[in-house]
């Protein structure tokens, strides 16, 4: 049985050629081609394609005037704001690398994130500035920038406008290697309960950015004048009926994710899309702009859909203008599948399957409107693509329908984690990512994800990996033992809830143990159920037997 490669859309090549050429040159081909169009907008501030590059252009200058480029790293510890598209393209025009940090890390998680990159400057944000201050004396940044709605500045940082205000809007000479040099070093989560940094170069950047928003829009890379990066839409209105410099969409996946920074942040660019930001989720005003704008695509994790359909305003607004949905992050459910073509009979609902360690993604149903598109499925191989399973301890592709690990292999896979080799040695066989994600295969060569081999829980399309959970509960007093699995919810994923053993004599309480545990850990992680158990099934070789506790799961009160 072989591996199962991509089929191409309708009058698209088999393959695809991707210009040799850095990330920079993809906002160069978007600002000459759309101009004055708006990129992005938030609130009453927007700016246009053009305004970017230049913005972004004078921020590679002030790094290089402060000495920071090629090979140094530059961390970004923001929410989705306008300066966000500045600081990313500016970073990667300068020839350094871009990290991206969640701006709720904890200060631990942070100060570990920012010494295992060896982040020479960080871009925060102010409310959130002062978790950074709190670690300043533990990481090596020389240079902080600050984005300040307020106006407030810590000691010793810079306000984000100030810093490049004065220099020259013109693109930077800097010698890029696109095969070698580090574009993105973003953090994924361990089972060890310590992330790991993907290194991702200029190639594969470009690459995932070329193979998602050619599938997405029926294009193919080309070179414009200047011989900057841009794409020729050569697929029928009739199957991609959004046409380039004509797409608006509201986004609210994260841009230091990597679904929000491929498919969220360049692929819009590259497209001449307008891209939205609100500064929180609420839906009825996602719908009202959605109305208001006449927004062509809708995208985000399963929750953002599961939150609309139970807002009632999404059942009566016009939004005729959509043309597309797209999912990703976790699987949607087939209910919810159902519900939205009820509620877009003609629009072409498509989901999607990836991770940081392919950049972004690997998998995605057909975008084109005759295209098969399969309930539970997350389609096919994108471009150049190809997906195996395989089973424990072997390379050799199981037949269709039989589970096994889903392993990856294209132009898109990360060169490596940072500074691990024997976990980037375990990770990349012969080319193959091995992803520790459980599928099957039908005869189509559509996949669907059944299981996760490392019972990582997805919860708003986030991932909570249970290991971190339970290190902090074994290490409470009190406690003897413990695990974390997970419940399905329709509305947000999976929710964290333990089984815990207590100590003899202990009389430790539920909420007060779940409360402790709580406030070390970021919101989407936090414990939503506690049972204490007598003990914790475990196998013959003494791991835990997660299936078991599953079946403990008390009813839903």
């Amino acid at each position: 049985m072989a591996a199962t490669a991509s089929t191409p859309p309708p009058g698209l090549p088999a393959s695809l050629d991707y210009p040799q050429v850095p990330i920079g040159s993809l906002l160069a081909g978007a600002a000459t081609r759309y101009g004055d169009r708006v990129a992005f907008a938030m609130g009453d501030d927007q700016l246009t394609f053009a305004q970017t590059w230049q913005a972004a252009c004078r921020f590679a200058q002030a790094l290089l005037a402060r000495g920071i480029g090629r090979g140094d790293v530059v961390a970004v510890h923001l929410p989705n704001c306008l300066a966000y598209p500045i600081a990313y393209h500016g970073i990667l025009l300068a020839g350094a690398t871009f990290s991206p940090t969640n701006p709720l890390l904890p200060p631990d998680d942070l100060a570990f994130q920012l010494t295992d990159c060896g982040a020479a400057a960080v871009v925060t944000f102010g409310p959130v500035s002062g978790t950074l201050a709190a670690v300043a004396d533990r990481i090596p940044a020389r240079l902080t920038i600050v984005v300040a709605p307020d106006g407030e500045l810590s000691e010793g940082s810079v306000e984000f406008r100030e810093f490049f205000a004065d220099q020259p809007a013109t693109r930077p000479d800097v010698a890029i290697e696109v095969d070698r040099d580090l574009a993105h070093l973003a953090y994924t989560g361990g089972t060890t309960g310590r992330s790991k940094g993907v290194e991702l170069t200029h190639r594969n950047v470009v690459t995932n950015t070329l193979q998602h928003t050619c599938w997405s829009t029926g294009s193919v890379p080309a070179l414009d004048a200047n011989g900057d990066l841009t794409i020729d839409q050569i697929g029928s209105p009739d199957e991609w009926p959004t046409r380039l410099g004509t797409g608006t969409a509201i986004n609210l996946t994260p841009w230091f994710h990597a679904m929000g920074v491929i498919a969220g942040l360049n692929g819009p660019l590259l497209a001449g899309g307008t891209t939205v930001l609100h500064a929180r989720f609420d839906p009825a005003a996602y719908v009202a702009d959605a109305e208001r704008l006449q927004v062509t695509t809708i995208g985000g994790a399963p929750a953002l859909f599961a939150a609309l359909l139970a807002t009632p305003s999404f059942h009566t607004a016009d939004l005729s203008s959509v043309r597309n949905i797209g999912s990703g992050a976790a699987p949607m459910s087939h209910e919810m599948i159902r519900a939205l073509h009820k509620r877009f009979p003609d629009v072409v609902i498509a989901e999607g399957y990836g991770l940081t360690e392919v950049t972004m993604g690997a998998v995605i149903s057909p975008s084109y409107r005759s295209g098969v598109r399969k309930v539970g499925s997350v389609g096919r191989p994108i471009f150049d693509t190809e997906v195996k399973l395989v089973a424990d301890g072997s390379e050799e592709p199981l037949p269709p329908g039989q589970e096994g690990e889903v392993c990856l292999r294209g132009p898109q896979v990360m060169r490596g984690y940072r500074n691990r080799p024997e976990e980037t040695a375990a990770a990349l066989v012969d080319g193959w990512l091995h992803t520790g994600d459980i599928g099957v295969l039908d005869e189509d060569g559509y996949l669907s994800i059944v299981d996760r081999k490392k019972d990582m829980l997805l919860y708003k399309g986030y991932n909570v990996f249970p290991r971190e959970l339970e290190e902090l509960l074994s290490a409470s007093p009190g406690v003897l033992s413990a695990a974390v699995v997970g419940r399905p919810s329709p509305e947000v994923g999976e929710l964290p809830v333990a089984f815990v053993v207590r100590k003899p004599d202990s009389s430790v309480d539920a909420e007060q143990l779940m409360a402790a545990v709580n406030e070390k850990v970021l919101p989407y992680k936090r414990l939503r159920e506690l049972h204490f158990v007598e003990e914790i099934p475990v196998s013959a070789a003494g791991k835990v037997l997660k299936r078991e506790l599953r079946k403990q799961l008390p009813d839903p009160a």
